[in-house]
């Protein structure tokens, strides 16, 4: 249901975004599997350290396929700076729990969301380390 809420609110989500900026929030774009342009996405970008993580906590969905296939893509920050990143989809280990502990990092409500479905998360997100 948060999903389908954020999808209706997007053109005014991503308005505000772009003037002010929305904590660890980016802009990713990823070229679609089908070959058909690129798909773009607000999500927020984790880090632990030096490495830089995105993630969905529901399992697959249509850009972590994307970018699982395509190996790549750039994020862009709200002052218009981009970033061409590579991508390797993390498997079960410290690692990735890492990634799932630092979705704290997210903006509230989604911090507090993601903590309270962490075992959830554990069980079925998707996360990928990305390499500048």
């Amino acid at each position: 249901m948060q999903y389908r809420l954020l999808a209706i609110m997007d053109p005014l989500i991503r308005r505000v975004w772009r003037r002010f900026g929305i904590g660890n929030v980016v802009a990713f774009e990823v070229p679609r599997r089908d070959a058909q342009g690129t798909r773009t996405r607000l999500l927020g970008l984790l880090r632990v350290g030096e490495r830089w993580y995105l993630g969905h906590p529901n399992g697959p969905v249509g850009w972590t396929r994307d970018l699982a296939a395509a190996g790549a893509g750039t994020i862009r920050w709200p002052d218009g700076m981009t970033v061409r990143v590579a991508a390797r989809q993390l498997e079960a280990g410290d690692e990735r729990e890492s990634a799932i502990r630092a979705t704290g990092q997210h903006p509230f409500p989604g911090n507090l969301v993601y903590r309270l479905g962490r075992g959830h998360v554990r069980a079925v997100g998707v996360y990928f380390r990305l390499e500048r």
